[in-house]
C-alpha cells in the first residue's frame, strides 16, 4: 500500500493538515471494501477527489468509474441519465438508451451534489443501493446493476431530512461510511503552500515567472475566510499571475483581488423565535421611525427646561429657544402611523407662555397617540386586524405584539 505522501503527490493534493491527511487515510482505507461512502464538505474543497482516490485502491480500479453531477441535470431527465430509456417512452427518446448505472456495472459511479435529488429518483437509488435493481424509463423489465456508489454533497442532509427534502432511509444507507472534507479556513498551514504551487502551475502555463508574496501579504491571505475554498485560491492566484506586472505583491496589492469582508452598514439579523425581528423593509423603517421620535422627545424635554429658566422673552428678535420650540412642535406628525398633526405651542410675546406644560406633556404621550390610532384602524375596518394593519403601514405581526403590548381586546 502506497504511503500517503506519495498518494499526494500521485493524486497532486497539496496540504499537511491534520484533518486532511485523517480523510486521506479513511478513503485509503474503506477502497477494498464495497460499503457506500458519503463525502461531505464545502463548496470548492476538492471532494472530487476522494473518489478517484478509493476506485483506484478498490478490486473495481479496471473497470468503469463514471461521475455524475446531480445538480447539473434537469428534473425531468435525471431518471433517463441515472436509469436509462426505452425507445418511445417520452417524446425525443428516439431509440433505447443505457443509463450511468447501467454503463458502470462492475465500477464506480459518484454522485456529487446527491442532495439535489429529487424525491423520486431518490426512491429509485435506494432499490439500488439494497437490492441492485433498477427499471428504465418506459420498461416494466427489472435490470440488475453491480456497482459500488460514492455520493458527496455540501448540503446539511439530516437538516435536508427534517425538512422532508432527502429520504431519511436513503441518508442512512449512503452514509455507511462518512469522510468529511476540511475547509480552507482551518487548514491555515496550508494556504501558503496551495498559492506557490497555483503561482507556478500559471506560470509555466502562460511562460512568465511566478507571483510571490511578501510576508505581510501572506498573513492577509491566511487570515482570509476563502467562502470558496481551494477553488476560490486558484482563481485568485491565476487572476494575480495574468494582471500583475511586479511578480512580487504586497498586502496592499493583494487585497485589491480579495472581496470585502466587513460591511460599513451594520448586519440587520434575524430571530424568528424573537418579537423584534422584522419580516418586511417596512417594519425596519418604522423601528427607526420610532427610535427617531424618541430622540425627538428627548430633545423638547431639553428645549422645555431652557425655557423654563428663562426670565423674559425679547419681542424683537424672536429668542432662539423660542423658535426652535416652534420648529420642533409645528412639524407635522401626520406621515407617522397616519397620526393627524399635533397642536403648536402658542408662544405669545408678552413674556408669557401660556399652558405649555400640558401641551408638552400632550406631544410626549407617543405610547397613547400610537394606541389611539391602532383603535380607530380597528373600529374603522370592525375588527379585521389584517385590514387595520395595511392602514397602518405595518405588518399584521407587528399589529398582534402591539395589541398584546398595549392589551388592546378587539
Amino acid at each position: 500500500m502506497e504511503d500517503i505522501r506519495t498518494i499526494k503527490q500521485r493524486f497532486e493534493i497539496i496540504g499537511n493538515d491534520i484533518k486532511l491527511n485523517r480523510a486521506i487515510e479513511k478513503a485509503v482505507q474503506v477502497a477494498p471494501t464495497d460499503f457506500t461512502v458519503l463525502i461531505t464538505g464545502e463548496s470548492g474543497v476538492g471532494k472530487e477527489i476522494f473518489p478517484r482516490i478509493i476506485h483506484s485502491f478498490s478490486a473495481r480500479k479496471h473497470a468503469q468509474y463514471i461521475a455524475v453531477n446531480c445538480g447539473g441535470i434537469p428534473e425531468g431527465t435525471i431518471d433517463s441519465e441515472l436509469f436509462g430509456h426505452e425507445k418511445g417512452s417520452f417524446t425525443g427518446a428516439l431509440s433505447d438508451r443505457k443509463g450511468y448505472f447501467e454503463v458502470s456495472d462492475g465500477g464506480t459511479i459518484f454522485l456529487d451534489e446527491v442532495g439535489e435529488l429529487p424525491l423520486s429518483t431518490q426512491a429509485k437509488l435506494l432499490r439500488v443501493l439494497e437490492a441492485g435493481e433498477f427499471i428504465r424509463v418506459g420498461s416494466s423489465k427489472v435490470q440488475k446493476t453491480n456497482v459500488r456508489v460514492i455520493a458527496a454533497t455540501n448540503v446539511d442532509l439530516p437538516a435536508a431530512v427534517k425538512n422532508g427534502k432527502f429520504r431519511e432511509d436513503l441518508y442512512y444507507r449512503i452514509n455507511t461510511i462518512p469522510i468529511s472534507i476540511p475547509a480552507l479556513r482551518d487548514r491555515k498551514e496550508d494556504i501558503s503552500l496551495l498559492f506557490r504551487k497555483f503561482a507556478a502551475d500559471f506560470a509555466e502555463k502562460y511562460r512568465m515567472p511566478p507571483i510571490r508574496l511578501t510576508e505581510d501579504a501572506v498573513q492577509i491571505l491566511e487570515n482570509y475566510r476563502w467562502p470558496g475554498n481551494v477553488r476560490e485560491l486558484k482563481n485568485i492566484t491565476e487572476q494575480i499571475s495574468i494582471l500583475e506586472q511586479e511578480r512580487t505583491v504586497d498586502a496592499l496589492r493583494l487585497k485589491e483581488y480579495l472581496p470585502a469582508q466587513n460591511n460599513t452598514l451594520p448586519a440587520l439579523t434575524s430571530n424568528p423565535e424573537s418579537d423584534h425581528s422584522f419580516a418586511t423593509e417596512r417594519e425596519i423603517l418604522y423601528k427607526i421611525l420610532f427610535d427617531m421620535k424618541k430622540d425627538m422627545n428627548d430633545l423638547k424635554h431639553l428645549v422645555y427646561d431652557i425655557m423654563q429658566k428663562e426670565h423674559t422673552i425679547k419681542p424683537e428678535p424672536e429668542p432662539s429657544t423660542s423658535i426652535v420650540l416652534r420648529n420642533l412642535y409645528e412639524t407635522p406628525q401626520s406621515e407617522f402611523l397616519g397620526q393627524a398633526p399635533q397642536k403648536t405651542i402658542s408662544v405669545e410675546k408678552n413674556n408669557h407662555i401660556e399652558d405649555t406644560e400640558a401641551v408638552v406633556e400632550e406631544s410626549l404621550s407617543l405610547e397613547e397617540k400610537e394606541k389611539e390610532m391602532i383603535v380607530k384602524a380597528l373600529e374603522k375596518n370592525h375588527g379585521k386586524r389584517k385590514l387595520a394593519a395595511q392602514d397602518l403601514g405595518i405588518s399584521e405581526r407587528t399589529l398582534y405584539r402591539k395589541l398584546k403590548e398595549y392589551d388592546i381586546e378587539i
